[in-house]
């Protein structure tokens, strides 16, 4: 079993910053990639932010040059940290893993629970 923590959300107003936070624990051989995705009222879920254990990151467009996405391997945390924060960029923010639980198995998806970032105009 895995388990997921995040942390940092909040209201924010525009322009300002937040860091997020995830903490993975459980039964973890290797973690294949961390990321944040992203859900707001009426629309789809959407990648945010991703990047693999050899450090590879790819962001949507909408949030390249403000947002960070980086990850500790020795603790299994992975941050987000965004700057100049839009009104769009409200949603719920989830942590995603990608990762084995023995050497050889196939790969796992985990989802955190959600963390809500509201950024008010």
């Amino acid at each position: 079993q895995v388990q997921l923590v995040e942390s940092g959300g909040g209201l924010v107003q525009a322009g300002g910053s937040l860091r997020l936070s995830c903490a993975a624990s459980g039964s973890i051989f290797s973690i294949n990639a961390m990321g944040w995705y992203r859900q707001a009222p009426g629309k789809q879920r959407e990648l945010v932010a991703r990047i693999t254990s050899d450090g590879s990151t790819n962001y949507v467009d909408s949030v390249k040059g403000r947002f960070t996405v980086s990850r500790d391997n020795a603790k299994n945390t992975v941050d987000l940290q965004m700057n100049s924060l839009k009104a769009e960029d409200t949603a719920v923010y989830y942590c995603n893993l990608e990762l084995r639980i023995y050497s050889g198995s196939g790969l796992y998806f985990y989802w955190g629970q959600g963390t809500q970032v509201t950024v008010s105009s």
